[in-house]
């Protein structure tokens, strides 16, 4: 939850409750000390006791899977855990795109009492997004490769957000004079104040000439890796 706008908590448990989601607990894995984190290992460790163990009764050892859409932080718990339980650094790679777990990873311990290891997973997104609005908030959140959407389409659809929840952060950021629901003007600025242009040649009457344009898909990737970084603002966009 280190990106989310936690003022809507008692929302969202009522939410997840709704739909049959129970031990819920909110976490910053980038924090170097988070309490919530402390508490993963106990509640595991409650549900593992109280579940069927079928043959496991004398395994004091336990080996868990972590899963989870694409670029939701699972690499990042699984590291946040050893950091805490272990005082131990990373060992799953993290990265601010979809992808970067390709495959299941050997076992990674992340606790010593009792025993706990976790194997960590590539992401996984249902074969069929249910609509529109689903797929842009997905892609928005970078579970979803950039290319495969447009960064143009998705910068559009941030604008749109930031300026439904009344977030203007992006306004000051970029040197606007004032909100703008227009996509190409506000990459237009955004590419202004970076110095992102690029070379495009046109063709005159006289022959052709090279001039300089602004660089619209760079500013719409910066645009859009900031809402990512959370240096527009914390943003829930359900």
């Amino acid at each position: 939850m280190d990106l989310a706008d936690t003022s809507n908590k008692s929302n969202i448990l009522k939410q997840l409750e709704r739909d049959g989601v129970k031990n819920v607990l909110f976490t910053d894995c980038l924090k170097q000390r988070d309490a919530s984190i402390k508490k993963i290992v106990p509640v595991v460790i409650d549900l593992i006791e109280n579940s069927p163990r079928f043959h496991r009764e004398e395994n004091r050892s336990y080996c868990l899977m972590v899963i989870g859409v694409p670029n939701v932080g699972k690499s990042s718990l699984i590291n946040a855990l050893r950091r805490t339980n272990l005082k131990k650094g990373r060992a799953s790679r993290v990265g601010g795109e979809p992808g970067i777990t390709k495959a299941v990873l050997t076992q990674i311990q992340v606790c010593e009492r009792p025993v706990i290891h976790l194997l960590d997973t590539p992401g996984v997104l249902s074969p069929k997004i249910e609509n529109v609005e689903t797929g842009m908030k997905l892609a928005l959140c970078g579970t979803i490769l950039d290319h495969l959407v447009g960064e143009d389409i998705i910068a559009d659809y941030l604008l749109f957000s930031l300026n439904r929840l009344q977030r203007f952060g992006y306004v000051e950021r970029y040197g606007l004079d004032t909100p703008s629901d227009d996509i190409q003007d506000v990459l237009k600025c955004i590419a202004v104040k970076l110095g992102k242009t690029q070379r495009v040649k046109a063709i005159t009457g006289v022959g052709d000439i090279t001039v300089r344009m602004p660089n619209y898909t760079a500013a719409a990737y910066d645009f859009i890796r900031a809402f990512r970084k959370g240096e527009l603002g914390k943003v829930l966009l359900d």
